[in-house]
């Protein structure tokens, strides 16, 4: 390895070093992921599942495209790394691969809007001294 420079991206993780405080994001691997199956103008959504819905085998449910969904449902998997609400809802998605229909396609579709509204959020490493990590996951 060589030194090139100051260290700001690597395996999809953006890096921001400051004076004070390191900024790490995923943004740039979040919003190719939205650009790449056309929901960059989708409305977007405050949480990656909706809680009034049960995601089930839906076996009269119409046909979508297996590669297409497959395509859909692997590229947030990188995510899931930092953003572990995203796990359990990915994981189920990932149940209907064999046979997905449109309601497990609207369900991906909904994770790609939730990442593309918080495609900015990151982890934020302060160098005080005092630095206490505070997270909130709300995993119901």
């Amino acid at each position: 390895m060589s030194l090139v420079g100051e260290f700001t991206y690597f395996f999809g993780l953006q890096v921001k070093q400051m004076e004070d405080n390191i900024f790490v994001s995923q943004s740039k691997y979040a919003k190719s992921i939205v650009n790449k199956f056309g929901l960059e103008i989708s409305s977007h959504k405050r949480t990656f599942a909706a809680t009034h819905i049960k995601i089930k085998k839906d076996e009269k449910g119409v046909e979508v495209d297996q590669s297409l969904y497959r395509s859909m449902i692997g590229s947030p998997i990188y995510l899931t790394a930092r953003r572990l609400g995203n796990t359990f809802s990915v994981g189920v998605c990932r149940i209907y691969q064999s046979k997905p229909k449109a309601s497990h396609l609207t369900q991906v579709k909904r994770i790609s809007k939730y990442v593309n509204g918080t495609s900015d959020y990151g982890i934020l490493y302060s160098y005080s001294t005092n630095s206490t990590r505070v997270e909130y996951y709300d995993a119901d």
